[in-house]
C-alpha cells in the first residue's frame, strides 16, 4: 500500500489557466436549514433553464476545510453544463454557513448538512431526483450519505479520501502521533468547554510542521488557485483532531448499494484504498481510473473536465 497521502502527495504540474472552468449559467445563493443552522449553498442551472421543466440535481462537497468557491462550485458548475442542476454548499462552520465551532471537523454533522441539502433539492419543483458528489474528503462524506439516505439515487467521488483506521499511523508518522493528535485534540475540546477558546491551527503548509496537513500544498498556498479564494479560510480547530481521526468511509462501502461511481488516479491520495473500497461495494459501480496528481482534480481543466464527462453521463443514466 502506498504510504504517503494528501499531506505528503507531490502535485508538480503547472497550473493551467482555468478560463474555460469559468460558469457560464445562471447561479443563486441558496440557503437551507440543518440542525437549526442556516447553510449557504450557491444552486447552478442548466442552460435554457425553464421552472416548470423537471431536473436532475446534485449537492457537491469538497475537500477538507474547502468553501463552495474552490471545488465544489467547479464542479457544481460543471454539472450544470450537462443540464445537471449543482448545489455546492458550505458545510456548517464554514464559508457562510452558520455553526460556532469555526473549522470544526465532524463527519457526523456533515453528514447531517449533506442530508439536509437533499431535502432542500428535494423540496424544489423543478428537481425531479438527486444525486451527490464528493470531491477529495467529501468522497468520503458522500459514502457516509449513500450508506444511510436512500433518497439518494446516485452518488460519485473524485479523487475521494478514503482513509481508515490501519491507515492512520502510516498517515500521521506512527501510533504514538496518531495518539498525540488525539491527546491535542481532547485538550482543545476541554478549553473550549472550560473558557469558550477554539484553538486553531493551520490547515495546510509546504513545511509549518504545526499545521494539520504537511506536504507539497501548492493548491492551497497558490493564491491564483484555491490559495486565493477570499471566503477560504486555511485554518483548522484543534478540538477536530479526535472526529478527523475517526473519519472510517471505508467501514461504509460494504453497506452501499446506490449507484455508485469512483474517478481516481494513481496519484490521488490512497489509490489502494480507492480500489478495495470500490471491490466491497454491493450495488451498481463503475471506476475510472485516470491520470494527474491529486490536486488536479481539484481545477485543473483537464481532470475536472474529463471527470465532469463520467460523473454527468453516470448521473443522467440514473437520475433520469
Amino acid at each position: 500500500m502506498k504510504t504517503v497521502a494528501l499531506i505528503l502527495i507531490s502535485t508538480a504540474a503547472t497550473a493551467q489557466s482555468n478560463s474555460n472552468l469559468k460558469n457560464t449559467n445562471a447561479m443563486k445563493r441558496v440557503e437551507f436549514i440543518s440542525d437549526g443552522l442556516v447553510l449557504v449553498g450557491n444552486l447552478y442551472f442548466p442552460e435554457n433553464f425553464d421552472k416548470n421543466e423537471k431536473y436532475p440535481a446534485a449537492v457537491v462537497g469538497g475537500s477538507l476545510t474547502s468553501v463552495k468557491e474552490q471545488m465544489s462550485g467547479t464542479y457544481a458548475t460543471k454539472l450544470a453544463e450537462q443540464g445537471i442542476i449543482g448545489l455546492a454548499i458550505d458545510y456548517r462552520n464554514y464559508g457562510e454557513s452558520e455553526g460556532q465551532l469555526r473549522q470544526y471537523e465532524d463527519p457526523e454533522l456533515k453528514l447531517k448538512d449533506l442530508e439536509a441539502a437533499v431535502t432542500y433539492l428535494l423540496s424544489l419543483d423543478y428537481v425531479k431526483s438527486v444525486g451527490a458528489l464528493g470531491v477529495c474528503t467529501s468522497g468520503g462524506n458522500v459514502a457516509y450519505l449513500a450508506a444511510d439516505d436512500q433518497r439518494v439515487k446516485a452518488i460519485a467521488t473524485v479523487a475521494a479520501w478514503l482513509p481508515d483506521e490501519e491507515t492512520l499511523p502510516l498517515l500521521y508518522g506512527s501510533a504514538e502521533n496518531v495518539a498525540s493528535l488525539r491527546k491535542k485534540g481532547e485538550e482543545a475540546k476541554n478549553k473550549h468547554a472550560s473558557t469558550g477558546a477554539n484553538d486553531i491551527i493551520l490547515a495546510y503548509h509546504n513545511t509549518d510542521q504545526t499545521a494539520s496537513h504537511v506536504g507539497p500544498m501548492e493548491y492551497y498556498m497558490d493564491n491564483n488557485r484555491g490559495g486565493g479564494v477570499k471566503e477560504w479560510k486555511n485554518e483548522f480547530a484543534v478540538m477536530s483532531w479526535n472526529t478527523w481521526l475517526d473519519f472510517d468511509p471505508m467501514s461504509k462501502a460494504s453497506e452501499i448499494t446506490t449507484p455508485f461511481m469512483m474517478v481516481h488516479s494513481d496519484n490521488s491520495a490512497l489509490p489502494d484504498n480507492a480500489k478495495k473500497f470500490y471491490n466491497e461495494l454491493k450495488g451498481e459501480k463503475e471506476l475510472v481510473w485516470g491520470e494527474g496528481y491529486h490536486f488536479d482534480y481539484y481545477d485543473q481543466p483537464k481532470q475536472v473536465n474529463a471527470s465532469v464527462e463520467s460523473v454527468s453521463s453516470f448521473f443522467i443514466k440514473h437520475l433520469n
